[in-house]
Parts: C-alpha cells; sequence; structure tokens
C-alpha cells in the first residue's frame, strides 16, 4: 500500500477528505451500504469518478453490494493517517491562532493540539482551551520533550520562512502554512499551504462569469 500511494495523483488524495465527510454522515444516518451511484448522486460527482478514485487503493466495493460506509470510511481514515494520532502545535496565538486552536473537529478527526508558541509578550502565559501560551524561544526545548508531528504557522509571512525551517530542522513532519507565502525549505518537510483569499478570489470570478452570462 505504501508504494502503491505513492503513485496516486494529489488531485484523487484531495477528494479523499470529502469522501470521508460524506461517509461519516451516512453513518450518523444509519446507512450501512451505498453504491457508488447513490454516492455520486450526493456527493455531486460521477460514479465513474468515484470507482476510479476508490480504485487506486485497491477498490473497496463488491458487484451487487456496493460498498460497506463503516468499512470504507475506516478505510479512508487509515489511509489519510487519521487513526496515527498525530499531534500538533500552532505558532501565532492572534485571532487565526485562537480560532484554529478552539476549533474542536481537529481533535475528532484524530489531531491534537499539544502547544501554542507566539512571541508578543502581552499573550505569552495566556490559556487557550487549557493550553498555556508559550514563548517562541521555547520551541527547541519543547519539541525535545514532546512529539510533535505537525507545525500550524498561523503568522504573517514575515519570518515565517525562519520559523518553519527551525521546525523542519526540529523533525516536524509537516506544517499546514496559513501565512500567505509559499515555503521552499531545505530540511525533507510536507507542506499544506492555505491561502483564503484564493478561495474567495475563486468564488468572486465564478459570480463574476455568471454575472456576465446572464
Amino acid at each position: 500500500m505504501g508504494e502503491q500511494q505513492k503513485k496516486v495523483s494529489i488531485a484523487v488524495i484531495r477528494r479523499l477528505p470529502r469522501y470521508y465527510r460524506y461517509l461519516g454522515d451516512l453513518l450518523k444516518n444509519d446507512i450501512t451500504r451505498i453504491s457508488s451511484k447513490e454516492l455520486s448522486q450526493r456527493m455531486g460527482v460521477t460514479a465513474s469518478q468515484i470507482r476510479q478514485d476508490l480504485n487506486c487503493f485497491g477498490g473497496f466495493g463488491q458487484q451487487g453490494y456496493g460498498y460497506n460506509v463503516e468499512h470504507l470510511y475506516k478505510e479512508i481514515g487509515n489511509i489519510l493517517g487519521l487513526y496515527k494520532g498525530y499531534t500538533t502545535i500552532i505558532i501565532g496565538a492572534g485571532h487565526l491562532g485562537h480560532a484554529l486552536a478552539n476549533h474542536t473537529g481537529f481533535e475528532k478527526r484524530g489531531f491534537k493540539l499539544v502547544g501554542i508558541f507566539d512571541i508578543k509578550k502581552e499573550v505569552i502565559g495566556e490559556e487557550i482551551r487549557g493550553i498555556k501560551v508559550r514563548h517562541i524561544d521555547e520551541l527547541e526545548d519543547f519539541i525535545k520533550s514532546n512529539k510533535v508531528d505537525i507545525g500550524i504557522l498561523a503568522i504573517p509571512k514575515e519570518g515565517v520562512c525562519e520559523i518553519a525551517q527551525r521546525l523542519a530542522n526540529l523533525g516536524v513532519k509537516g506544517l499546514w502554512n496559513f501565512s500567505y507565502t509559499d515555503l521552499d525549505l531545505c530540511a525533507p518537510i510536507q507542506v499544506e499551504s492555505v491561502h483564503l483569499s484564493d478561495s474567495l478570489m475563486t468564488l468572486s470570478y465564478q459570480i463574476t462569469q455568471n454575472s456576465n452570462d446572464e
């Protein structure tokens, strides 16, 4: 599976969380099995696309039966690594950092927040959901004493490359980057950048095109 997953396109990987979310909703509604056609109607994608995506990981359906919802939900969770118990820290205790720390949905997906860091004296020592905000100077000692898999960057782009490189050098496996800048780091590390304004501009384009068509 490990070697097989490396060959899967990023487009397929980005669709997996959506499958996971829809399957979770089906479980909540006590739906135990579903065909690719029924799932496609709920998700607004083709049944062929669903089958192709899942076949990248060996398939999971049975002819004449469809998909066992609970089994598929768990298998996609495994593929996404949601049962690994990945630990996270947040760099930046501003408005975005607060919002991310208070979002309990991450814990429901298996991610555990273990630390929050900042440089502003006024927020050092403050507690967010029971986690004390530490000064960024404590970063190295904290990571040496605690398992940290993912660093969440909720700081302005100025100086973010230095912080990201520090995290990479300390063995952090991945970065969730909200800093509105692309990172090019020396140490091997996985980076997922989130550009909220890009999404908003995409929506603006769609509205504009729709208005022009009318």
